[in-house]
């Protein structure tokens, strides 16, 4: 297995991703925004706590969002199959978790943080 680490992210496609989220402010405003929403919603349960839940449900989004807003999905040609190729790529639970890490957490118990 090739090591395919780039600038601290999983791959090249999780760092691009990230950075094209993240560069300009109102696109970084709205990801964080977008995070702190998914926190607000997020209820931890038996198994996982209050942010494991909303990272989860963070990347499920983010991804969602990537697909709808893929220009090359209504085509059938080499580039449209290369899009998906690296979008299937992008670790967007790492993405959810850096957005995640950097929103305020309002609501959040003492015993919350301790454990995140």
């Amino acid at each position: 297995m090739k090591d395919t680490e780039y600038n601290g992210w999983t791959n090249y496609e999780t760092w691009a991703v990230n950075l094209w989220m993240t560069n300009d402010e109102s696109s970084d405003t709205a990801s964080r925004e977008l995070a702190a929403e998914c926190y607000a919603d997020a209820e931890a349960n038996q198994y996982s706590t209050r942010e494991e839940v909303a990272i989860l449900g963070l990347a499920d989004r983010l991804r969602n969002e990537a697909d709808e807003g893929n220009p090359c999905e209504e085509s059938n040609n080499v580039y449209t199959d290369l899009m998906r190729a690296a979008l299937s790529e992008v670790c967007w639970y790492e993405i959810a978790k850096s957005l995640m890490d950097d929103i305020e957490k309002e609501g959040e118990t003492e015993e919350e943080e301790e454990t995140a």
